[in-house]
């Protein structure tokens, strides 16, 4: 199947230039619509690229957007001074593809990984009856009591957060050395440098902590259908947070996945028959859950958003997607869980067509 590839900068009320992308099926409408919420350091345009092209390849319109800090958008690397604002952002720039006259009529769904989940679950609580459903992969939604930082900590953190806020001075394990499983995607997502690899900043820890810690306290507000993803395995976010989340949880239509032996990087990490069953898994609860929308069905029609500035478009030039190893990691290999309470956590736009 022939897909497009788009991207375009936009503009936040902020005045940050914010990169954004979008995967269509070329020879068709997309059936439904999936809005890409990445991970703490991550990006949408190569990190996320498999994942935009399967949806896509499936029938889908997947969108993506960098937070301000991240990948190809512009402000001071991963420092998040607060997290409501990447929330904003997301909301606005989602909604103002909802709102295009060919989408209004399409169920559309949130796609969350790691910090992305928690981004779709702050999104959901912002506008209860706006999202159709929700993909969370491996999400930072609660804290794990197992590496919850003492009280006396935080305040120590805290007394100084708006001294030193940019400062690299949190201390953390290599995550991407827990998270990804195949050595050769592994080293490869290393590479990538938009990726940032850093040191946390104290303003962006603490945040992270906060918003993990509101999540938690929200759980039973959740409302919508979900779709948990889980890897067994995996040492940076904890299973067990996911099953707290199905299990306070207020939805009548969730369900939870656990895949005995993957990691963290169920979709970019893992050998290519396990990526194969999870996002197998994915497309089938979409497929399931998309329809088209009568405007009298919908509780009430999308809000008009506020209006993100297009900037001009960034060509790229793609890196040609890598196999990866299907060779089992021994058990000596396997990272054990680290004890890090970060980790558990216009114009014409630019086309481009590629052939699946």
């Amino acid at each position: 199947m022939d897909i497009e590839y788009h991207e375009e900068h936009v503009s936040n009320p902020r005045g940050v230039q914010l990169f954004t992308c979008r995967w269509l099926p070329a020879s068709s409408p997309p059936k439904a619509l999936v809005f890409l919420c990445h991970g703490y350091g991550m990006e949408c345009s190569d990190f996320m690229r498999a994942c935009g092209i399967k949806l896509a390849t499936a029938g889908y319109g997947v969108f993506g957007i960098d937070y301000e800090g991240h990948g190809k958008s512009m402000g001071a690397r991963c420092y998040i001074q607060k997290f409501e604002n990447l929330v904003a952002d997301c909301d606005m720039f989602f909604k103002s593809i909802c709102a295009m006259e060919d989408y209004r009529n399409k169920s559309r769904f949130l796609y969350g990984e790691s910090m992305g989940g928690a981004v779709a679950l702050l999104l959901h609580r912002k506008d209860p009856t706006f999202w159709d459903g929700a993909v969370l992969v491996a999400p930072m939604c609660k804290i794990s009591e197992k590496v919850k930082p003492h009280p006396v900590v935080i305040t120590l953190l805290t007394q100084v957060e708006d001294i030193i806020p940019k400062w690299k001075i949190v201390p953390t394990k290599d995550v991407i050395d827990s998270a990804f499983k195949d050595p050769v995607k592994r080293e490869k997502i290393r590479k990538n440098k938009l990726i940032y690899q850093d040191k946390p900043r104290l303003k962006t820890a603490l945040e992270l902590l906060r918003t993990s810690m509101d999540v938690e306290d929200s759980l039973s507000e959740v409302r919508m259908p979900f779709f948990i993803l889980h890897g067994e395995a995996d040492t940076v976010t904890d299973p067990e947070v996911s099953r707290a989340l199905y299990e306070r949880a207020a939805s009548t239509d969730k369900t939870i996945k656990l895949y005995p032996g993957m990691w963290h990087g169920l979709t970019a990490g893992e050998p290519d028959e396990n990526v194969e069953l999870v996002f197998s898994d994915i497309v089938a609860w979409l497929d399931e859950r998309s329809r088209h929308w009568k405007p009298e069905e919908r509780v009430r029609p999308p809000s008009e958003p506020k209006k993100l500035h297009q900037m001009a478009p960034t060509k790229i030039t793609h890196v040609a997607s890598g196999g990866g190893t299907d060779s089992p990691v021994p058990a000596h290999n396997r990272p054990q869980r680290r004890g890090s309470f970060l980790c558990g956590l216009g114009g014409r736009p630019y086309q481009q067509q590629c052939r699946m």
